[in-house]
């Protein structure tokens, strides 16, 4: 007798029988009057599948809804996929290109047949969204398909997505997944919901010269989130925009043929030169304001793995060209003795808290360095958790300044003391405006975690699961302390490479295939995996070193 087929199902705790062949959706038809969420994808061994999912064989599978970061992800993607069956149906001559995330939302262009860009006015955006709602409530399925590459790039080439049509070109996989909504087919580097009624809460507004794309509100998921206001993020995204446009790499496909044709060296040349002349306008702009006798204090901030330490030592060469000659402070050595550091939610020390520093010691010495005081410098000692003086005095001079590191150089509590004008904030993150086609685009935050990944293994010992495993109390330290203050910066120094991700793909690949398979983790290596498989790699030969990509490669010429 055949035994039967059985799940193990992490919501109820418990074994399910289930038929050969049953979805995971009618699956959950069966048994959602004990399960409190309404799911929109589901992990299966711990790998990401939608809810079409067919189940042969025992598996562990848990639900997902939206509040989890797999399901997060299933339903932007979902949305967007809703946004350009939209406009194909509002306006179908037209093309719809997802830039980059921004202003707690997703900023999307129209551009028309000959790649101008049409900025749409608020009669267009409120049909387009109309017609999204339309589609939400005609609950149609996300149908997935798989087919031969060749049979998939005639697909993309009869509905014109020839940008998804050059990313196939320069694969070498025998079989590509695809979406249909409809009769409209797609193209998502991940999983999408099972139908559009899933989708009920988003918006959609106007934004500068395009869209933005707004997903449900994570405190309150019945309500979409409100744009909030970023232009100087925007300013900083869109002058690589147009770098990219000019060196002719905007999407993966792009940076795939250069990598084929050879182009790959005057590729990173030109991108190292944009990083140079960042640090040299930068520089001159601190050094004008020095001599009107402000910004005398330059504070550098950043998320995670954005590079901070290297453009601390980039900008100071840049400095000192002007003949300015930077004061290195590093804001650890501010922090309160242990037993006085602030605890997180899980009781353990919060270090990345604004608290865990002396503000008020902080503002008195650079009250006194100002003043052109002499200060006798603290250093804390990281076995003892203590605050240790070894003699190290410190006073600057006529053509000095200090330059501090640290994650809350943007937020005004930090130098409340200080006055405004003499105060230079200096904002760095990873703005990654490559694209891998028209409809996805590469999160900024995975271009960080991949370089963290990287560098972790490198310098701490830290193996991929661990820094993964990490990387969501990082992202809520960031959420709190780094990310409302943003706009607070004189200057935003965009840290990503063009050509980045083709060269730490070599690196990170092997460490994510180390994840186990029994982690929840796994997940998310897999999902980077896959991400990953769309770049050709790029030697890092070529690569300076004083590339702030060094800082993670290693092979620098800067002492960290």
């Amino acid at each position: 007798m055949t035994e039967p087929l059985n799940i193990y199902c992490k919501n109820t705790g418990e074994y399910l029988p289930v038929k050969g062949g049953e979805t995971l959706l009618e699956i959950y038809e069966r048994i959602k009057d004990r399960i409190s969420i309404t799911p929109i994808c589901a992990h299966v061994n711990n790998k990401t599948e939608d809810l079409h999912f067919p189940v042969y064989k025992p598996n562990m599978v848990e639900f997902l809804d939206l509040s989890s970061p797999s399901g997060s992800r299933v339903y932007i993607r979902s949305l967007c996929m809703v946004l350009y069956k939209a406009m194909l149906e509002v306006c179908p001559a037209m093309r719809l290109r997802m830039r980059h995330s921004i202003s707690n939302g997703y900023y999307a262009q129209i551009v028309d047949k000959d790649e101008n860009e049409v900025v749409p006015n608020d009669e267009l955006v409120t049909q387009i969204k109309q017609q999204m709602h339309n589609i939400v409530d005609q609950d149609i399925p996300f149908i997935r398909r798989q087919r031969l590459t060749s049979d998939v790039r005639k697909i993309f080439v009869e509905a014109q997505l020839y940008d998804k049509v050059e990313l196939l070109d320069t694969s070498d996989e025998i079989y590509s997944v695809y979406y249909t909504l409809g009769d409209t087919p797609d193209s998502y580097y991940g999983n999408l919901a099972p139908s559009t009624g899933s989708l009920q809460v988003f918006d959609l507004v106007k934004y500068h010269n395009g869209m933005l794309l707004l997903g449900p509100d994570a405190k309150l998921p019945r309500k979409a989130k409100m744009p909030i206001h970023q232009d100087k993020m925007l300013r900083a995204f869109d002058d690589y925009l147009k770098f990219n446009e000019i060196v002719g790499i905007t999407n993966v496909a792009e940076l795939n043929r250069a990598v084929i044709e050879g182009k790959t060296s005057m590729l990173i040349n030109v991108a190292e030169a944009m990083h140079d002349a960042c640090f040299s306008r930068i520089a001159y702009e601190i050094a004008q304001r020095y001599r009107q006798g402000k910004a005398h204090i330059v504070l550098i901030a950043g998320p995670s793995s954005s590079g901070k330490t290297t453009s601390s030592r980039r900008l100071a060469i840049q400095l000192m060209i002007n003949r300015i000659i930077p004061r290195v402070i590093s804001l650890d050595n501010y922090f309160v003795n242990r037993e006085n550091t602030p605890k997180d939610e899980n009781g353990d020390y919060d270090y990345e808290s604004l608290y865990a520093l002396d503000l008020e010691l902080f503002n008195k010495h650079m009250k006194q360095l100002l003043a052109g005081e002499e200060v006798d410098m603290p250093t804390y000692d990281f076995t003892s958790g203590k605050r240790v003086y070894k003699g190290e005095k410190m006073h600057l001079d006529y053509n000095n300044v200090l330059l501090i590191e640290g994650i809350h150089g943007l937020n005004p509590e930090l130098t409340a003391q200080i006055p405004e004008e003499q105060k230079f904030r200096l904002y760095v993150s990873a703005l990654t405006t490559l694209t891998i086609d028209d409809h996805n685009w590469v999160p900024t935050t995975d271009n960080r975690l991949l370089r963290r990944i990287i560098r972790d293994h490198k310098y701490r010992g830290s193996d991929a699961l661990s820094t993964i495993a990490r990387w969501p109390s990082v992202r809520r330290g960031e959420e709190k302390w780094i990310f409302p203050f943003q706009e607070n910066a004189d200057a935003t120094f965009n840290s990503s490479l063009l050509f980045e991700l083709g060269v730490m793909k070599e690196y990170a690949m092997p460490l994510l295939r180390k994840v186990p398979r029994n982690t929840p983790e796994f997940a998310e290596a897999v999902r980077l995996l896959t991400f990953l498989s769309y770049f050709l790699p790029i030697s890092e030969e070529q690569i300076p070193s004083t590339s702030l990509l060094r800082e993670f490669l290693g092979g620098s010429s800067f002492h960290y």
